[in-house]
Formats: structure tokens, C-alpha cells, sequence
């Protein structure tokens, strides 16, 4: 999965340069056996995206982010109304559905940041699977296909396990550079709670916004009388407010040209 390809770095101004090597100094430091050990990596990794969002927000082309980010947000609408299709029906193999899955949302592009959103894409496959199983029986909507609730969760956790999984690579690199000496600090599957606490408050809910245009005449009628497949339709159309509000930017402040399915530029 993904590549080898060695992470570049945050550049631009000095003063951010020096933040990201703050809180790799903070993490190479910190005590999984210590007193208050689990506030204390709560606060770390705050910190780390806290600096993530400075860089984001002095350079929106750092990391390739919010382009990458973007174009993988566009292949899960895709996605998202192929299972408001096939519903539990394709996630029968699951070997088979995380494969396509990842393929298919993650990409393949071969900059340690696609590696991030391809390893994003298997993690939220992942999650959907274990739901499924969960709630087998009860994820059916109407005609078969995916119920409304579960495709706006696979949004919400997909755009979560980028930041996260870029994150954890930023983590791997940056602490091999402060302590070379010592293994690579792995702060277990902790990341992953805390980014459910801390990013998936951040993404919008397709579903919520659902909700907002059916009580506006002029959507009422397409959004009441079809609910999940236009899920796909309003996904694509948070995007850019998606991919601004995780990585700090602001639900406004990402300077990207708007995507037809096709994946042709508007």
C-alpha cells in the first residue's frame, strides 16, 4: 500500500519549519508509561494539528493536500452511489470490497500523502465493514442500497483518516529526525481515538445537509423523494468546504476549481 517516498518536509517561512520540529521534540519525548500519559499525548497531538493548520493556511499548496484530498473526496462521491446501489450486496467479499475500495477512492499516486489518503480509504473501508457486521439486517434502505446514515458516516470517517493518516506519517518522519538513535515512537491505536474526538467533529454530514435542503421548498420534493441517492450529489458539493475545515482553512478558504463527476474541471 502507497509508497516509500521520503516526506519533504513543511516548508515554507522558518517559523513553521521550527513549530513542526517543536512538537516532534515534544513527542520524541513523551512517556507512554508516565503520569498522565494519555492527557499528555491528547496535547501533542493537538499541537501537531494545530501546526498543520498554520502550514495549511500560509501555503495551501503544502503537501499537495488539499489537491490530493480534493480529487480523493470526488472518487468517494463516485463511490458513495455505487453503494446507495449495491448496498450490503457489495460488501459481501470483503478481501474483494477493500481492495476496490482502496483502489478506487484512495488512487494511486506515489507521494507519501497519496500513501496517506490510500491508507485513509482501506481504514474507512474497514469501518464500514465492521459496521455492516454490526448491523447486519438493519443496513438496508429502500431498493437495497446503502442506508443514508451509513454513506454520510464513510464522508465523515474518510476525510477524519486522511488528516490522521497524513498525520501519522508526518509523526514516523519527523521523529526519526529528532531522535534518530531510538526506534520510531508509535503511540499506538491512541491516534485513532483521538482523532475520532478531535477531526471527525470537523467534516460536515452530507445527511445534515440533506436535511437543511428538504425544508427548502425548491429541494423538498428531489431530496424527500429520493434521500440517499442524492447523497453522492451533495457530497460532491461540500467538498471544497470539507476539505477547508479539516485542514484548517475554513469552510470558505479552499481556492480549488469545482469537479464534474467525470472528474472534468468546471
Amino acid at each position: 500500500m502507497g509508497t516509500s517516498t521520503r516526506w519533504a518536509g513543511p516548508g515554507g517561512r522558518s517559523g513553521i519549519a521550527a513549530e513542526w520540529s517543536r512538537v516532534s521534540r515534544r513527542l520524541s519525548r513523551w512517556n507512554s508509561d508516565g503520569p498522565h500519559a494519555q492527557q499528555l499525548l491528547d496535547k501533542i497531538l493537538d499541537d501537531h494539528l494545530d501546526v498543520l493548520h498554520q502550514t495549511m493556511r500560509e501555503n495551501q499548496s503544502a503537501f499537495g493536500l488539499v489537491d490530493a484530498a480534493t480529487k480523493a473526496g470526488y472518487r468517494l462521491a463516485d463511490a458513495m452511489a455505487a453503494l446507495a446501489d449495491e448496498g450490503p450486496a457489495g460488501l459481501k467479499d470483503a478481501d474483494d470490497f477493500l481492495t476496490r475500495f482502496t483502489n478506487e477512492v484512495g488512487g494511486d499516486g506515489d507521494t507519501v500523502t497519496d500513501a496517506a489518503i490510500r491508507r485513509a480509504a482501506m481504514d474507512t473501508a474497514e469501518r464500514l465493514l465492521k459496521r455492516q457486521r454490526a448491523e447486519t439486517g438493519e443496513v438496508e434502505a429502500a431498493g437495497g442500497g446503502l442506508a443514508g446514515d451509513l454513506l454520510c458516516l464513510l464522508y465523515q470517517w474518510f476525510f477524519a483518516d486522511i488528516v490522521t493518516e497524513f498525520l501519522r506519517s508526518v509523526i514516523a518522519e519527523k521523529v526519526k529526525l529528532v531522535a534518530p538513535v531510538l526506534p520510531v515512537l508509535d503511540p499506538g491505536d491512541h491516534i485513532a481515538d483521538w482523532a475520532t474526538d478531535k477531526v471527525l467533529s470537523l467534516v460536515p454530514s452530507p445527511c445534515e445537509e440533506a436535511a437543511e435542503l428538504a425544508e427548502e421548498a425548491k429541494f423538498a420534493e428531489s431530496a424527500i423523494e429520493d434521500p440517499v441517492g442524492s447523497l453522492p450529489d451533495i457530497a460532491r458539493r461540500l467538498l471544497p468546504g470539507t476539505v477547508g475545515k479539516v485542514l484548517g482553512l475554513g469552510m470558505e478558504g479552499v481556492l480549488v476549481r469545482q469537479e464534474d463527476p467525470e472528474g472534468e474541471s468546471a
